[in-house]
């Protein structure tokens, strides 16, 4: 089971949750927590080597747990194994600005421009699609960040459902915590509605 998306886009998010429901999950805790992320990464730094020759027999011991694997490595997945992804979806815009705001509290240069950086995402976001759309090896749940943190019992319950209905809803929709949602696009400044 693989938890994929782009950076920032609550990947970190759907592990909690997928943890707190009962699934296990795959993480070394070798990133810890920080004012980005103040409930942890959820992180392997095995995942970071799928793009590179070299053993990847960690995948096979991953089965029947969550990974998360960052949209960029998806397609460096081996077609050998079948794999069940939750694909978060957030505004680009939120992204951008959390990046950015991360990026900028670590003194770390930006990459380029917001609006060259949405055009490579919005690329990068349909050649993964098309990828996964492509190979019978990969399901799919896309899930809405926003969505998670405005009604998080049903996203619970969609990605409950996909996972095979055996893990415990109320403690997943637990996790989404609507404080942490501090980079919403402009329209979205008040808080989210239920």
């Amino acid at each position: 089971m693989v938890v994929s998306g782009l950076p920032r886009s609550g990947t970190s998010m759907a592990m909690q949750m997928l943890d707190a429901g009962g699934l296990p999950i795959v993480s070394d805790g070798l990133r810890v927590a920080d004012t980005n992320n103040p409930r942890g990464y959820y992180e392997y730094e095995r995942v970071k080597e799928l793009d590179k020759p070299g053993d990847h027999a960690w995948l096979a011991d991953a089965r029947g747990k969550a990974v998360k694997i960052i949209s960029f490595l998806l397609t460096h997945l081996p077609e050998r194994y079948d794999y069940q992804v939750i694909f978060m979806r957030r505004d680009l815009d939120e992204i951008l600005a959390s990046q950015n705001k991360m990026l900028d509290g670590r003194g770390e240069a930006r990459g380029a421009e917001d609006e060259r950086m949405r055009a490579l995402y919005e690329e990068h976001l349909e050649r993964v699609q098309r990828f996964q759309s492509r190979r019978p090896c990969f399901s799919t749940l896309m899930v809405d960040y926003a969505r998670v943190l405005t009604e998080p019992r049903e996203q619970a319950a969609r990605i409950n459902a996909f996972l095979g209905g055996r893990l415990d809803e109320e403690k997943m929709a637990a996790v989404a915590d609507r404080a942490l949602y501090r980079n919403r696009r402009a329209s979205q400044d008040g808080p989210p509605s239920n």
